[in-house]
């Protein structure tokens, strides 16, 4: 029998990067928030001792470089199970976009299996064994909006976004994380830390705030790599975004608007721009796989 998970996108309202840490990853504060743009994973369990992952994208590994197989991997070990599962991803989000696709497939995958192989982790659990694939993960496994610490193992659910609607612009072109934080030097970032302001602005619920607080230490090094994102921002604020800013290390560019014609008219203008537009909402916090747990 066939079970199916949904596997939301998420996007960056503050990535502070802060210092590198003595174990070379970097301290981060990030304000993250889930939206309806989402992969979809089908699972079938198999009576053979093995793990197999399709996507519908032909370009993706399909093998134990895929975070939806050390997913599944860690959940199969630490179970002892012994026979299989069959998961297929039907990929929505766009790859490598700064928008946490292999992230939240991995946390679909440590969900689903949870129940269906009768694991019964809690929620804080499952975060922990989450950090194993990926620093995104962990905040997959719950999604919402929440604030993100450490190198992503410390989570913290927030108030969410006032209702708004999000555009996102997704140029053609990839951008790998690992290479930005390669080039990445703090010190030279001349740049105040947003997530105090985000938080602060999602506390007093105020939208005007928030917009002006929205914003990511990485936009530097990526724009400096790929200039067209620096003029795919400004065209987003010409066309009417209330506030824009970077997701993740890119090269998504995210804008919002409460006014849906206004939305509207923004991703219609910027289709003329990229091939991958969006117009989304913020989804709330994925809870119910674990209210029996």
């Amino acid at each position: 029998m066939m079970d199916g998970e949904v596997a939301p996108a998420k996007i960056n309202l503050a990535q502070d990067i802060l210092f590198r840490r003595s174990d070379n990853y970097h301290e981060v504060a990030m304000v993250m928030a889930s939206i309806d743009l989402s992969d979809y994973l089908t699972f079938e369990l198999i009576p053979e001792d093995k793990i197999i992952v399709e996507t519908s994208r032909a370009f993706l590994p399909e093998d134990n470089r895929n975070h939806a197989y050390q997913a599944a991997q860690l959940m199969k070990k630490l179970g002892n199970i012994k026979t299989g599962v069959h998961i297929s991803i039907d990929k929505r989000i766009p790859v490598a976009a700064g928008l946490g696709g292999g992230s939240t497939d991995a946390a679909a995958v440590f969900r689903k299996l949870n129940t269906l192989w009768d694991i019964n982790l809690p929620l804080n659990e499952l975060q922990t064994l989450a950090n194993q694939v990926g620093s995104d993960v962990a905040y997959s496994i719950a999604g919402g909006t929440a604030l993100v610490e450490g190198r992503g193992e410390k989570i913290r659910q927030i108030q969410p976004i006032p209702k708004c609607w999000v555009i996102l612009a997704k140029p053609a072109i990839s951008v790998s994380t690992r290479k930005i934080f390669k080039q990445l030097e703090i010190e030279r970032l001349n740049y105040e830390p947003n997530a105090p302001k985000v938080l602060k602005a999602l506390e007093s619920g105020s939208y005007e705030d928030l917009m002006a607080a929205i914003g990511n230490s990485l936009e530097s090094v990526t724009f400096n790599q790929h200039p067209q994102l620096a003029q795919l921002k400004k065209q987003m604020h010409h066309f009417g975004a209330d506030g824009v800013t970077m997701s993740g290390s890119g090269p998504t560019i995210i804008g919002f608007t409460q006014v849906h014609s206004r939305g509207q008219r923004i991703y219609n203008a910027l289709r003329g721009f990229c091939k991958e537009v969006y117009m989304v909402r913020i989804m709330p916090e994925i809870n119910d796989a674990f209210k029996d747990i």
